[in-house]
């Protein structure tokens, strides 16, 4: 989860959050890729997730990658909890996921090369400390009692909140992981079209990235547990945003949108202060009860929009956030898939002719059926695979279209990331298939083998 945000101003009148959303914008050259993933830590011997204190533990990593690798730390009330180095960050999820989120670069070669040396350093510090990483986009075995709290006010503040919302949302806070892909729009047009496409078609990156196929020990009947678990969190700031495709859909409409979904908390002075349910236009005339008689800034205006978790997102750029946690490669693929598909116009396009005719009630079916079989669903007689072969031959074309070269020419574009994607279409196995058949196969149903075959 984001980190507090700075540098806004004063707000002195409504018309700022969407300029503010707006100011985004960038011309097509300046466009940039930033990939963020979340990884499982747990200590070897036990196979228990990792502490935030101790030899083998959360701060014992942070430590490591400080001193061992040039990262800055981040703080809050004296406490570890998070670094910096050239435009990236590394944080905390509730439950002690370590998350990158990386710097904005300007390729694929790039962002997979970054992503590459954090698991590098990330191994190298794990190995001393009795440490190991899994990427899988909900927890196998461990239940919520296993689970630490990290030392963070906004954690604290959203537990119990979560235990009242829905029926999931502790799960989704210390169980769950995703790998996730930022991108970069032009105009208000482009963010548009953009985002239709990215809310119609993020079921196709939760079938191909389905990574979680078990919960507390067992399997679920879900090849992705962690969207399942989004389906039933908080229905005021989860889902497939219907109003993104109706007319008039712009900044504004997302203010709106965004006006309405209940507040988490207002941070001030290094604090976290409890907003829970309070209302943002409240705030916006200066009655918010937390704080009576104070005004937000844009940096409180930034802090509530990373509280708003639908399945595409926009701040001042949009985030695709469909996709299970996963292996290594895995990591990469995800950009090629978004990218290939949102940064070539003739691919956008072509994306937006397939979904353009989808109800908001087809939209939803390809969620769940997602969610549910992976590349097995189907929707309406067409089937996931058939779709995602479809969207694969899109990005594929996107990406050979922008001829980003790497390796210092020797590789012509982009496309090899997409690879991994293709394998699954053309077999129809997930990952999450792949792990159903071990678990009912050579395991033997004993899922403590998952850590020694799929770690980092």
């Amino acid at each position: 989860m984001s980190i507090p945000q700075s540098g806004g101003g004063p707000i002195e009148h409504e018309g700022q959050l969407a300029e503010f959303l707006e100011a985004g914008c960038k011309p097509k050259d300046s466009w940039r890729i930033g990939t963020e993933h979340e990884k499982f830590g747990y200590c070897r011997d036990m196979l228990k997730p990792l502490p935030y204190e101790g030899t083998c533990s959360v701060k014992a990593m942070l430590e490591g990658l400080r001193d061992g690798f040039g990262w800055q730390p981040v703080a809050e009330s004296g406490r570890l909890i998070g670094l910096h180095k050239g435009g990236a960050n590394i944080s905390l999820e509730p439950g002690g996921q370590l998350e990158l989120s990386g710097a904005p670069l300007e390729t694929i070669h790039a962002t997979c090369d970054e992503v590459n040396e954090h698991l590098r350093e990330v191994q190298g510090v794990a190995d001393r400390i009795g440490a190991g990483f899994i990427g899988l986009g909900a927890a196998p075995v461990w239940r919520h009692e296993d689970m630490p709290m990290m030392p963070k006010g906004r954690y604290r503040l959203m537990t119990p909140y979560m235990e009242k919302v829905g029926t999931h949302g502790t799960q989704m806070m210390y169980r769950t992981c995703t790998v996730q892909v930022n991108l970069d729009f032009a105009s208000e047009a482009d963010m548009v079209k953009k985002f239709r496409v990215a809310l119609a078609l993020q079921p196709v990156a939760t079938a191909l990235f389905a990574s979680s196929p078990f919960f507390e020990g067992r399997p679920t009947g879900w090849k992705s547990w962690r969207a399942r678990i989004w389906r039933d969190l908080d229905a005021s700031r989860t889902g497939m945003l219907p109003f993104v495709f109706e007319d008039g859909m712009g900044f504004q409409r997302y203010v709106d949108y965004a006006l309405d979904v209940p507040m988490y908390f207002v941070y001030r002075d290094g604090k976290y202060i409890d907003a829970l349910g309070m209302s943002f236009r409240d705030f916006l005339r200066g009655e918010l009860p937390a704080l009576p008689g104070e005004k937000p800034t844009l940096s409180d205006w930034a802090d509530h929009l990373t509280t708003i978790f639908p399945e595409a997102r926009i701040k001042q750029y949009m985030e695709m956030r469909g996709a299970d946690g996963g292996p290594w490669r895995r990591l990469c693929a995800l950009p090629a898939l978004w990218v290939g598909i949102m940064y070539d116009e003739t691919a956008l396009d072509a994306a937006w002719d397939l979904v353009k005719g989808w109800s908001a009630e087809t939209r939803d079916a390809w969620r769940e059926a997602a969610a549910r079989e992976a590349l097995a669903g189907m929707v309406g007689g067409l089937a996931m695979r058939d779709l995602a072969a479809e969207v694969l031959t899109i990005a594929e074309a996107g990406l050979k279209a922008r001829a980003r070269p790497g390796l210092g020419g020797l590789v012509p574009d982009e496309r090899h990331f997409l690879n991994i994607l293709k394998d699954a279409v053309e077999s129809g196995l997930t990952l999450a298939d792949e792990l159903l058949g071990k678990y009912h196969g050579e395991w033997g149903g004993d899922l403590s083998r998952i850590y020694g075959e799929y770690s980092y």
